[in-house]
């Protein structure tokens, strides 16, 4: 039987733990609708609304992003919340460096993982796509390389993330505020230079989402442009914020 009054106590807890941290989700909360507003209803919904073409099918269209997409979330979950609970809660880092396994090579260690995953989600979106009709052939040895670089670069923001968040609240800002916000805008759904100002579309196309979208539309369909940038923009992103997280990793296990 249900006690009211040990139903209302639970409540009063969490309304208790909440009115220390509530700052941490009201914002993203409050930003999320907003963009989905902005991608859905001023982005695609132009489409739509105008039967507008983007060049052909447009499954073929949006199945290289989604792919894209589908690895960076791979590879971001897997570095942010499951590392983050190793680190704090469950301590795991501190009994591994007690052994001959050092800092760095556990975080290049979940770095690997991550890109697995990322290379699993991704690679299963892919196959999936064939049987709705998607063309890939040829090109699925190239579009697996890709979704491996994109879980690297991902995997390493998300670990450059981690290692520097006191707190795992602030993980709803990561998520929100800035993924939410890269699928919505990063070319998936529709072109972002089209129906955004010039200076909104340059931040758009600088963000990792966007270089790996144009990267796996590049290998996935024919004439899909150049790569080559966008490779080395993955390359060096994710290089660069790897070497940030092996630093402010080992700067927090030994403080």
């Amino acid at each position: 039987m249900i006690d009211p009054a040990s139903v209302g106590r639970v409540w009063l807890r969490n309304a208790w733990v909440f009115r220390g941290r509530w700052h941490y989700g009201i914002l993203p909360n409050f930003f999320e609708p907003v963009f989905y507003l902005l991608g859905m209803g001023l982005g695609l919904g132009y489409y739509v609304s105008t039967g507008g073409a983007f060049g052909g099918d447009y499954l073929t269209y949006i199945a290289p992003g989604l792919v894209a997409a589908s690895a960076m979330n791979g590879a971001s979950f897997e570095t942010t919340y499951n590392v983050f609970v190793k680190l704090h809660f469950g301590r795991i880092y501190d009994a591994t460096i007690a052994t001959p396994v050092g800092i760095q090579d556990v975080t290049v260690g979940e770095a690997s993982w991550a890109v697995t995953r990322a290379t699993i989600y991704g690679g299963t979106f892919l196959i999936v796509t064939l049987f709705f009709g998607v063309a890939v052939g040829w090109h699925l040895i190239p579009a697996l390389l890709a979704i491996v670089l994109i879980g690297f670069a991902f995997a390493a923001l998300g670990l450059a993330f981690t290692s520097v968040v006191p707190t795992i609240d602030l993980f709803s800002y990561y998520f929100t505020l800035f993924l939410t916000p890269s699928f919505l805008f990063s070319d998936i759904f529709f072109p972002v230079a089209e129906r955004f100002p010039p200076a909104a579309a340059a931040i758009a196309e600088f963000t990792p989402l966007y270089r790996s979208v144009q990267l796996m539309r590049g290998v996935l369909t024919e004439g899909g442009g150049p790569v080559a940038g966008d490779v080395a923009y993955l390359l060096l992103f994710g290089t660069a914020l790897l070497a940030f997280a092996v630093w402010r990793m080992r700067v927090r296990m030994v403080v």
